[in-house]
């Protein structure tokens, strides 16, 4: 028994022990191939090894690859990029001056705004605050 663990052990390992960026890329390629197979069924078999793997990936991401923060203007910029929009196809904001205002830093959005933004994008509001 102690050698089919051994060799169980082998094959998964590098999966919890992220200390390089080939084994995080690796621990990258079998998340995304669990999470096409598993979904969110979490009656799988497999589910917990996913939950697992998520939060590992998840501790070394917020260690190594933090995500700079951002202010609502950045979020709101890198949308209308994204989308291939212009200052005037967001009238969730409002009139274009409104907008090249938030993205010059000149006005905050208010809360209405953020809301209609968040619904457009399917985003959480959380991202322009």
């Amino acid at each position: 028994m102690t050698n089919d663990i051994k060799r169980r052990w082998a094959a998964i390992s590098p999966l919890f022990s992220l200390h390089n960026e080939q084994r995080y890329q690796l621990a990258i390629k079998r998340l995304d191939e669990l999470i096409d197979e598993i979904g969110t069924d979490e009656e799988h078999p497999l589910y917990e090894l996913l939950d697992t793997l998520g939060t590992i990936v998840h501790a070394r991401e917020e260690q190594h690859h933090k995500m700079p923060d951002s202010g609502g203007k950045d979020t709101l910029r890198f949308l209308i990029d994204e989308h291939g929009l212009t200052q005037s196809d967001v009238p969730e904001v409002g009139s274009q001056g409104v907008v090249s205002e938030i993205l010059r830093g000149k006005r905050e959005m208010n809360v209405r705004q953020v809301r209609a933004l968040a619904k457009r994008f399917h985003v959480s509001p959380a991202v322009f605050v």
